[in-house]
């Protein structure tokens, strides 16, 4: 009841500082630029090339898809860290939460609901641009080169347990808005450095946001990632019940 209580608050503040407003227009620009972009790609280099003579291939699904995932994983994502970075740090630095605290609500209530709506805005936000590629991509690309653009985009969801999980986290250390998302940030190219070592790359969770091509194109199957996708649930895990110890022992 405690978590739910909460989570109304947070819903109602998303919705009354546009948060749910500025990710929909954002991802919805998304979701219509991947096809768009690959179907006028060819035509935009030729008229940039003027009288040079080259030849392009056509413009399949697989492009629109591979704009989609790049716009995810280059933007996307760092964007939804941005706007949840400063969750628990601004209510910490403006002392809103001593009121609830002393009326008995517990702390980890406060991180599980914060968790909760980072998520459901994560999940939000990447479906509705997803679907709206999907529709697009299917109009401009009635071909057969992505059968499992579902699948595909699956890992992606996932990481954002581990990713909301560490921003979440960074935004419980201190009072400034912008650590969780430098911390979320740092976290991500330290797993992408870590990829680099071969036999690690099935455990390591940066595999669900750079393998995503390959499972939609059918190249690799799905189950290949389940030790990444168990490791990526093990650390968010961990780090959501760190977060709780830091903010028990926070003075608000």
């Amino acid at each position: 009841m405690d978590v739910l209580y909460f989570l109304k608050k947070e819903l109602m503040e998303s919705w009354r500082h546009y948060r749910v407003m500025i990710l929909g227009l954002v991802f919805l620009l998304f979701g219509i630029e991947s096809p768009l972009i690959a179907k006028i790609t060819p035509d935009l280099l030729k008229a940039v090339g003027g009288q040079l003579k080259f030849s392009l291939p056509n413009p399949t699904s697989i492009q629109a898809w591979q704009q989609f995932f790049k716009n995810m994983t280059q933007i996307g994502i760092y964007l939804l860290a941005a706007i949840t970075s400063n969750t628990v740090s601004q209510e910490v630095s403006r002392g809103t939460l001593v009121n609830l605290i002393s009326k008995g609500l517990p702390r980890y209530a406060i991180i599980i609901a914060k968790y909760v709506m980072a998520m459901l805005l994560w999940f939000g936000a990447i479906l509705f641009s997803f679907l709206v590629t999907w529709v697009y991509t299917a109009y401009y690309f009635p071909d057969h080169y992505t059968p499992h653009v579902w699948l595909g985009v699956l890992p992606l969801l996932l990481f954002g347990f581990l990713f909301m999980a560490i921003t979440i986290f960074g935004s419980t250390l201190t009072r400034s808005d912008f650590v969780g998302f430098f911390i979320a940030v740092g976290a991500a190219i330290f797993l992408t450095l870590l990829g680099f070592i071969k036999h690690f790359k099935r455990w390591n969770p940066i595999s669900l946001v750079s393998d995503n091509m390959a499972i939609t194109q059918g190249t690799e199957h799905f189950t290949r990632l389940i030790p990444a996708y168990a490791a990526t649930l093990v650390l968010a895990s961990i780090f959501i019940i760190w977060a709780v110890q830091v903010l028990n022992y926070k003075k608000l």
